[in-house]
């Protein structure tokens, strides 16, 4: 029977012995062919290997039929700036199991696990980028960030604009001090933006065999203040990803852009900034796009809260959180945090008047300032009273996050 099929079963974790389980099980999930992958040009070889990094650097779980793995869950190690903070972070992906296996909670358990091992690595958030988003808020993940396209036609880029310094088109084996410490550079200044690891890096270029190329602006004395990923093909230039450290930069590359208006009909890109562009544009009838992107829940309330920034009033703040988690027991309770002026929250033993019951995904959607608590109030998201919503206005966050990720063409979780 199907429900004894678990007792069958075991989760051990998947190593470099299990390579090519492993890719077939990702390959028949995600619908991946060699075929497909060799018209993009992967050589054979190189299909295979190109996961032996992620075997090695990741903490993969997988349930064992015997030696025969059939469900599988993969957790990058990364970092993540949250409200100033560096926080360390499990980045989900791969989440696979084969159909004839779905049904009996395997993916429950192997999550579970997962985030517990997590907890144990003090990775306080967990986040994906969802293949099903009821099924995630489920589980206790939630939104955090949007994804914003644009399409800007040849006539429409920007003509009244310039900066001081010049764009370099980087050959590949330029790219990486420049772009890397540049990167690296903005994810520090920026809420919500992933700290690129190698293994993050790798994963940005892996699925990148067109000929990409990367554009770097530098200021008057040669420091690199923003770039842009792109790609020129059938008349339309394809931004990737645009990275700007000040005004200066935005302004050197929508430069460099328009200097193409000869050359394409139209720009279409991702913009990350959950800020519309079309304000800014002298002719601002382009047409935007918004659609949910990155989930994230956190794993541990104790260790996430407890680094966190809140706005500071001037004043010592006592909050309880009543916080219902559908998987994690350390996180289905009560909690009672107490904020003084210049310091970090601390855990109390005493209760407060000012209590917010909320669910963990509500918890971390809030947190991350994706959300404000005024409208998860409305929405009955988040359970408070009068007295408390104006009071823990004044101390929730109000920048939303970037939406970076390792790469667009992430492998969903």
């Amino acid at each position: 029977m199907k429900s004894d099929l678990i007792n069958k079963l075991e989760i051990r974790k998947v190593g470099l012995e299990h390579l090519e389980q492993y890719d077939n099980l990702l390959r028949y999930a995600f619908q991946v062919t060699d075929e497909e992958l060799l018209k993009v040009g992967w050589e054979d070889d190189e299909i295979r290997l190109a996961k032996v990094p992620i075997l090695e650097a990741a903490d993969v779980l997988g349930w064992f039929e015997g030696e025969n793995l059939v469900s599988q869950i993969s957790v990058y190690p990364m970092q993540m700036n949250i409200q100033g903070t560096i926080y360390d972070v499990g980045y989900i992906t791969g989440v696979s199991t084969y159909p004839e296996y779905s049904g009996v909670g395997l993916m429950s358990k192997l999550m579970q696990k997962s985030l517990a091992n997590m907890r144990a690595r003090r990775q306080s958030l967990s986040l994906l980028y969802p293949y099903s988003i009821p099924f995630y808020r489920h589980k206790g993940w939630d939104l955090i960030s949007d994804k914003m396209t644009f399409h800007i036609r040849d006539v429409q880029l920007p003509t009244k604009i310039s900066a001081p310094g010049r764009v370099r088109r980087l050959e590949e084996e330029e790219n990486e001090p420049d772009l890397y410490a540049l990167h690296d550079r903005f994810a520090r200044l920026t809420h919500g933006c992933l700290i690129r690891n190698k293994l993050a890096w790798d994963e940005y270029w892996r699925w990148e065999v067109d000929d990409i190329t990367v554009a770097v602006y530098y200021s008057e004395s040669n420091e690199p203040l923003g770039y842009m990923v792109y790609l020129l093909k059938n008349d339309i230039m394809r931004i990737k990803e645009m990275v700007c450290l000040n005004n200066e930069a935005w302004n050197g590359l929508w430069e460099f852009i328009t200097a193409h208006e000869s050359m394409i009909d139209a720009v279409n890109g991702n913009n990350f900034s959950n800020n519309s562009i079309a304000y800014w544009l002298e002719d601002s009838d382009i047409r935007e796009s918004i659609q949910p992107y990155m989930m994230a829940r956190i794993v541990d309330f104790e260790q996430f809260i407890q680094k966190y920034n809140f706005l500071q009033v001037g004043r010592p703040a006592h909050l309880t959180f009543n916080i219902s988690d559908p998987l994690l027991e350390w996180n289905n309770r009560t909690f009672n945090v107490k904020i003084a002026p210049g310091e970090k929250p601390q855990l109390s033993n005493s209760a407060s008047d000012n209590v917010l019951t909320l669910s963990i995904g509500t918890l971390t959607t809030m947190l991350m300032g994706y959300k404000t608590p005024t409208y998860l109030h409305r929405i009955e998201r988040l359970k408070t009273d009068k007295t408390t919503l104006p009071y823990w206005m004044q101390l929730s966050p109000k920048k939303r996050p970037i939406s970076q990720t390792t790469s667009e063409q992430n492998m969903p979780g």
